[in-house]
């Protein structure tokens, strides 16, 4: 089965790719010629996933899913949240996004956050969702160079590394989009 996955992001279609059943083909919007930045105008991760899988049902017909991802900072009210990739402007700047948010918590001792990715799926005609959230805590300084966004600088319970000194391996097991795949290969197994 060929279902598109709504990002222009490689490192996310590595990541789901290696997560899904072998007779599912994963394509990303580069490989169906879309070249559009999705608008991600909705006031949740849910309603920006939506937005992204029905571009795409709509104006290709492919089965598709999409998702959104923020960071949530309990101190900050759930700051950045659906903000995370434009927290510091609209260039999407991953590296002033962090110095942003490290700016924003420096005198902060509590520092609890969870990231949550949503996933939008249309599938013959249905639209489902599925959603994982994984808790932690924001560092006080980058630490790690793999993975991608606010990796470097979230530590998930129960680890002493960061996102980025996990192995994918590791991420993808515990991680919010690990949980929510999770939910969605269950449910694509039983199709």
């Amino acid at each position: 089965m060929d279902l598109v996955f709504a990002t222009h992001n490689q490192h996310k279609v590595e990541e789901v790719k290696l997560l899904l059943p072998k007779n599912i083909k994963i394509l990303s919007l580069n490989d169906i010629g879309c070249i559009d930045e999705i608008p991600e105008t909705a006031n949740t991760l849910e309603g920006n996933a939506q937005l992204k899988v029905n571009f795409v049902t709509e104006n290709y017909g492919y089965n598709c899913f999409a998702d959104d991802t923020g960071l949530l900072v309990d101190i900050l009210n759930g700051a950045p949240g659906v903000l995370s990739a434009r927290y510091a402007g609209e260039q999407k700047n991953t590296e002033e996004n962090i110095e942003k948010l490290l700016n924003e918590l420096n005198d902060k001792i509590i520092r609890k956050a969870h990231f949550k990715t949503c996933i939008a799926l249309n599938i013959e005609k249905k639209q489902l969702m599925f959603t994982g959230i994984v808790e932690g805590e924001i560092t006080d300084k980058r630490f790690g160079d793999k993975g991608f966004g606010y990796d470097p600088i979230f530590k998930p319970n129960g680890f002493n590394e960061t996102f980025a000194e996990l192995s994918l391996t590791i991420k993808n097991k515990i991680s919010h989009r690990g949980k929510a795949i999770q939910k969605l290969i269950t449910y694509l197994k039983n199709c």
